[in-house]
């Protein structure tokens, strides 16, 4: 079983369905080189197939990774890379080829006990390009 994702005109992914393997061809139809033509086709969007068992770059189950990451709604197809990532964050962010993720410009830092206990958390401030502590509430 495969997965495919389909694309808005700004390479956004609107919808993600289960369909036929890629590699069974036996009943594709002969007008078409393979199931994301197809499946383009029946859609009349851009279809990019994906692969449930990858993230981050790496495929769950030791197989070989294919475009970085599992498709969800919302996220962009990169065509420069082929690879699914999640929209930019923030400006300030960059993008990490390894693992195909936003990473900021400083590391988040590790919460205390205490600000645990007081209910605190690191969120990201882009107009000082730094994390800072906030209340939960």
């Amino acid at each position: 079983m495969a997965h495919y994702a389909f694309l808005d005109e700004n390479n956004i992914v609107v919808k993600v369905l289960t369909g036929v393997e890629e590699n069974d061809t036996s009943t594709l139809p002969d007008s078409y080189s393979s199931w994301e033509d197809w499946y383009s086709n029946a859609q009349g969007l851009t279809c990019k197939r994906t692969s449930y068992n990858t993230n981050r770059g790496q495929h769950m189950l030791d197989g070989t990774p294919f475009r970085g990451n599992y498709a969800a709604i919302g996220m962009v197809y990169n065509v420069e890379h082929d690879v699914f990532i999640r929209p930019q964050p923030y400006n300030s962010w960059t993008l990490n080829t390894s693992i195909w993720e936003w990473e900021a410009p400083v590391a988040q830092p590790e919460l205390t006990e205490q600000e645990i206990t007081d209910q605190k958390y690191y969120q990201w401030n882009e107009s000082i390009v730094n994390w800072e502590l906030t209340d939960i509430s």
